[in-house]
């Protein structure tokens, strides 16, 4: 699948109109659901291919939900103030490690 094209297994006529956040794909075992046996077999079936496609779905499924009904509330924004705090505050880790006030006995 190139950049802007549909996936493969998208049909308009059985799907109806194309929605980003769907999977159009075949489904597979839920985590949950796999034997120990099966591990390594649904691991194979992972590619890294999917994970920007994974990505992009829970994108569009975070915008549908939050972001782009008729009336949203505050909720998107405080996700983003907080994801962001969240995601800063990991950068920034190692250098407040340093400032950390110890009690020397």
């Amino acid at each position: 699948m190139a950049l802007g094209e549909y996936p493969a297994e998208y049909n308009p006529k059985v799907h109806g109109p194309y929605d980003p956040a769907r999977f159009y794909g075949k489904p597979d075992t839920p985590f949950g659901q796999v034997k120990l046996g099966e591990l390594g077999s649904w691991l194979g079936r992972r590619s890294v291919g999917g994970i920007p496609s994974a990505i992009s779905r829970a994108w569009w499924r975070w915008q549908h939900k939050y972001v782009q009904p008729k009336k949203t509330g505050i909720a998107p924004f405080l996700q983003l103030m907080v994801g962001s705090m969240a995601f800063f505050y990991m950068l920034n880790y190692g250098k407040m490690v340093h400032h950390r006030n110890y009690k020397h006995h």
